[in-house]
């Protein structure tokens, strides 16, 4: 009889928010887009926007999962998760844009996104956290995240093949840093990071 070794796993799950309650596409200058940054911050989940039945599933035997404190993110993991605890945690929250210093240019708030992202990361970072502070940020939160899923791993002891679990509903450009730290870490990644309300990506060690 060939006798096979006890498989033993850590899984994290990042998963982007729903759509939050804010015109997604208008037209703007920079100095809209300024006051544009502020208002998504702070609006909550848009109510019509609901959690696919998969993802459901796949969290529903967790009994705490993590999210960062703005209330896009907690209300999604609430949303998500009812029956769990919430670990509300502003590590978690997104990496932050600028408005880029452009004059006499109007386009959409997707496109003046993209443009910030960029140099955000050519160091244009005036009065918010830069790359390599919000880098260390991924850092930890990916340690946080590891330590939770090793805790539920170790009180399965006994079991042969048991997987220990953490998941984390934040935000997708963090969420991509955090993934890249997995990575960094050994973990293998199942989907991919896009830009779609309710992404969810499972990463993978086996221990």
């Amino acid at each position: 009889m060939i006798l096979t070794a006890a498989k033993r796993t850590l899984r994290i799950i990042l998963i982007r928010h729903g759509q939050p309650a804010i015109a997604l596409a208008p037209r703007t200058s920079r100095h809209g887009f300024r006051d544009y940054i502020d208002s998504y911050e702070a609006a909550g989940l848009d109510p019509a926007s609901l959690p696919p039945e998969e993802l459901r599933d796949l969290l529903k035997e967790l009994k705490a999962v993590f999210t960062s404190d703005r209330p896009r993110s907690r209300e999604s993991a609430a949303a998500l998760v009812p029956h769990a605890e919430l670990v509300i945690d502003p590590l978690f929250a997104e990496a932050p844009l600028a408005s880029p210093p452009i004059p006499l240019l109007s386009m959409t708030v997707q496109g003046w996104a993209v443009m910030a992202r960029l140099m955000w990361h050519m160091g244009h970072s005036p009065g918010i956290e830069n790359y390599t502070a919000a880098r260390r940020r991924a850092v930890q939160a990916a340690d946080i995240l590891i330590a939770r899923a090793q805790k539920l791993l170790h009180e399965q002891e006994r079991q042969e093949n048991a997987t220990g679990q953490a998941a984390l509903v934040a935000h997708g450009y963090f969420n991509l840093m955090i993934g890249r730290e997995l990575s960094r870490r050994g973990f293998s990644r199942h989907g991919s990071h896009r830009v779609r309300y309710w992404n969810a990506v499972i990463y993978e060690r086996t221990v």
